[in-house]
């Protein structure tokens, strides 16, 4: 079986300072990455460069063929809009159905939320709101960066179960977390950045 995601190689730096060099990985379906490492130490960086959003300084990254989800510190809500027409607005960039969204909010805990503004509402269900996003449109990768920030208790149940269904149906996920991940199985795997 071909891995989800294969990097070699791979130099990454933020400004005139490199991070990370000659990092090779190789994320197979169903394996849950948990990034860690200090404040500093390439973390958002490599998932970046992962995700696409950022030029590697040299290597490859060679990612699923049936796309990716990137979740970065900020939400990307419009404060304006409520949380079924931030969706709606996102479903339509991406190009894709937003018959699931409804679903998606009840399963996180905010369908009786989402006829109000984003900006109305608590940091936990802003983030709540941007996970409901990787229920919406499948896609097997999902690069998380910090994606507990703000959760009370039911919220991380929420994205355990997320994170074990998504596994269960051959996704693979890379997290960074300073927190325990609610995940604590043989598939996951943990890699310390220094």
């Amino acid at each position: 079986m071909n891995p989800l995601l294969r990097v070699d190689g791979l130099s990454v730096g933020r400004g005139d300072r490199v991070l990370l060099t000659d990092f090779a990985l190789s994320l197979d379906a169903g394996v849950l990455l948990h990034l860690r490492g200090r404040n500093g130490a390439g973390k958002t960086s490599l998932l970046e460069v992962l995700a696409g959003l950022r030029a590697p300084l040299r290597g490859q990254v060679v990612r699923p063929e049936a796309g990716l989800h990137w979740l970065g510190h900020k939400n990307g809500l419009n404060g304006d809009l409520s949380l079924i027409e931030n969706l709606q607005y996102w479903c339509a960039l991406q190009q894709c159905s937003a018959a699931p969204i409804v679903t998606s909010l009840e399963r996180l805990g905010l369908a009786r939320l989402r006829y109000r503004a984003a900006r109305t509402l608590s940091a936990g269900q802003k983030r709540r709101a941007a996970l409901a996003r990787l229920l919406v449109a499948p896609r097997p990768l999902w690069l998380l960066d910090e994606p507990l920030a703000a959760l009370d208790v039911a919220g991380l149940d929420d994205v355990g179960c997320m994170f074990d269904q998504h596994l269960q149906q051959g996704g693979a996920v890379i997290v960074t977390s300073h927190q325990p991940l609610p995940l604590a199985d043989g598939r996951m795997r943990t890699m310390e950045l220094s």
